[in-house]
């Protein structure tokens, strides 16, 4: 809810502008890119009951926070702006920014917690349970993300923004008791969630050099002096290395972090998924900002972010389906090729008749005027041409006028083209999300749980930074003549990250990855991958 509704007070902060919202998501994007593996590592070190208390208590109450000050902007927002000639107004901008990222960063570690440790830790030893549960998990999500923004967009319409605040604000502080509530409950039923392997290795190496060190002691008696000044010295240098140390620890955890994930051998299916994240081909406010430029109406792109849903629930029915028949690494290549197949029909839509690709037109030709100061960029309306460049979620359902929209919509000869790109676009969601689910279930089943956090930390920030880079593709490229070319700029990327897979598949299987209905699905097993003694 708090996402969604975070871009709408932004815009309505800012007099129907994006430059707050653009701000925000290129702050979440890179604290996500350059804390992610930190944030892994913090989850991987601290017992699991701790990180998942401390991260909801911190994502909420950010949110909360940020509310209660956005209330305040928006009833005090005259006085604000004549304050200090509108340093103070422009101090809680950044002030409502940092505290919103907060929430993300905090609710970046709740996500990797429970749904990428706990719930194997839950699951247990029965990988078809595991399925079940991360694809109950993932509808929760598709329907969260149906109602949320219906719940908060009706509020703000029918009321005000400040009201819609004061509302989640509310909520989030009601959801965080009953959160803490249940998380408790799970970790009491849970034995196993109080055991953390990589606190026992630890444990147990310290007390393995402590023996050695008595042994060594008893044994060498004359050598103790000399012993002793050795570790006199060792300390100075620590002493005077300390503070050195300490400042550069996260830069070490930030490499290593990068390095562990390379060296894993689900590697290649971890970039495969981030360059899923390199599209224009979905439901965010690029591709709904184009739909408005062709033509399509409020109500129309309603239907169709329906039918999305439905299509990405179906998705995570036939991920559960195909692995009882195929098998976890199999699941992953046949929903590749779904998908793939279904994007052609957004490949062909660039030609059909009704699409605004024109070659003659610089795809920069938007870009370069504005900045070589040619003439200025044409007013719009929030959600029509200025929202392909942004990170905005859908927030047209806000508190947008339809009627501005209407006036501004252009005169289309054939709605062809766009009903191929929407048909590829909502078919291809049975694909993405249970390509989605099956690269989840092999990094929870192949990496050890003692880097499980860090591992999916930079996994999050492979996903950001690929995301980030296709909303440079479209500030580069903004003019609805030029979507055509980022349209197959997108479909190239979606093959590369499964041809990335296949290769993961293939060095797994080998020839018997082309066995789709093998019998004996749950004998996938990578044969560089950690030893079964290290998987849960």
């Amino acid at each position: 809810m708090w996402h969604f509704a975070v871009a709408v007070f932004l815009v309505e902060l800012y007099g129907n502008s994006l430059l707050l919202t653009a701000v925000y998501g290129l702050v979440v994007a890179g604290s996500v890119l350059l804390l992610g593996a930190i944030i892994g590592d913090w989850v991987d070190k601290t017992a699991r009951l701790k990180v998942a208390q401390t991260s909801l208590i911190v994502q909420n109450s950010a949110v909360i926070l940020c509310g209660i000050l956005l209330m305040v902007i928006f009833l005090c927002k005259v006085q604000l702006v004549s304050l200090f000639n509108g340093w103070l107004l422009t101090l809680c901008y950044i002030l409502v920014i940092s505290i919103a990222n907060i929430a993300n960063l905090a609710s970046t570690a709740t996500a990797i917690t429970i749904q990428r440790d706990w719930i194997v830790v839950v699951a247990g030893e029965d990988r078809s349970r595991l399925a079940d549960m991360n694809a109950t998990v993932r509808r929760i999500d598709q329907l969260t993300n149906i109602l949320a923004p219906l719940a908060v967009g009706q509020i703000i319409t029918f009321s005000s923004p400040m009201v819609g605040c004061g509302f989640i604000a509310g909520w989030n502080l009601c959801s965080m008791c009953l959160e803490y509530f249940l998380l408790w409950k799970v970790y009491q039923m849970t034995p196993a969630l109080a055991i953390k392997t990589g606190q026992k290795e630890e444990e147990q190496e310290l007390k393995q050099l402590n023996i050695q060190k008595e042994l060594e002691a008893v044994q060498k008696p004359s050598e103790s002096s000399e012993l002793m000044s050795g570790d006199a010295e060792a300390n100075s240098v620590e002493k005077k290395n300390g503070c050195c140390y300490n400042i550069t620890e996260p830069f070490r955890t930030l490499r290593d972090g990068w390095v562990a994930y390379y060296n894993q051998p689900i590697f290649f299916a971890g970039m495969g998924l981030a360059f899923l994240y390199m599209t224009v081909l979905g439901f965010d406010c690029i591709t709904t900002g184009f739909a408005y430029t062709q033509g399509l109406n409020g109500s129309i792109l309603s239907l169709l972010m329906g039918a999305s849903a439905i299509t990405g629930i179906l998705g995570t029915m036939a991920f559960t389906w195909i692995r009882k028949r195929c098998g976890l690494v199999r699941t992953g290549f046949i929903s590749g090729m779904a998908q793939i197949s279904c994007l052609a029909l957004c490949v062909v839509s660039v030609f059909m008749p009704g699409s605004p690709l024109d070659l003659t037109v610089s795809p920069f030709e938007d870009i370069t005027s504005h900045f070589m100061g040619d003439s200025s960029l044409p007013e719009a309306n929030p959600t029509t041409g200025h929202s392909l460049i942004t990170g905005t979620p859908s927030f047209i359902n806000g508190s947008t006028s339809a009627y501005d929209i209407e006036e501004m919509k252009p005169q289309v000869v054939s709605y062809v083209s766009v009903s191929f790109l929407f048909a590829g676009v909502i078919a291809a969601r049975v694909g993405l999300w249970s390509f989605d689910l099956t690269v989840t279930q092999i990094i929870q089943e192949n990496v050890i749980e003692s880097e499980r956090g860090v591992i999916n930390g930079v996994q999050n920030s492979m996903n950001y930074l690929l995301d980030l880079l296709h909303f440079i593709m479209v500030i580069l490229a903004p003019n609805p003549e030029a979507f055509g070319l980022l349209v197959i700029i997108s479909v190239s990327f979606v093959v590369m990250g499964h041809m990335m897979y296949f290769r993961y598949a293939y060095k797994t299987l080998r020839s018997r990855l082309f066995l789709c209905f093998s019998s004996d699905p749950k004998n996938e097993i990578d044969n560089s991958s950690p030893p079964e003694s290290d998987k849960v």
